[in-house]
């Protein structure tokens, strides 16, 4: 009793075969032999086309968009902080800088 290794199957792969079948050219079960698949994960995967198919024709810096303006957001965040950080440190350096002046320091 031989085990099949499981397989992995990059987007490309994948991609092609579902196009494939959705041109109708060939039968699924042709499609399934060429490429060495079963039919139940050709009809997975069209599925999963379907589903998320629109995703392909958004921004193609969706994702990266988000991850930039979650990275500004930080920055501005960070900028913000050391603002005010730099604030403190004039009025305290004002404070203790005068308070020296007085003393003959």
């Amino acid at each position: 009793m031989s085990k099949r290794k499981r397989r992995m199957f990059n987007a490309e792969f994948k991609f092609e075969a579902v196009v494939e079948a959705l041109r109708g050219e060939k039968a699924a079960a042709q499609i399934c032999r060429e490429r060495d698949i079963s039919e139940n994960l050709l009809s997975r995967w069209k599925t999963e086309f379907a589903e998320r198919g629109a995703e392909v024709f958004e921004k193609a810096n969706g994702k990266t968009a988000s991850a930039g303006e979650q990275r500004i957001a930080e920055l501005e965040r960070l900028v913000g902080r050391q603002a005010l950080e730099i604030e403190i440190l004039k009025k305290a350096s004002s404070l203790l800088g005068s308070g020296w002046m007085r003393n003959g320091r």
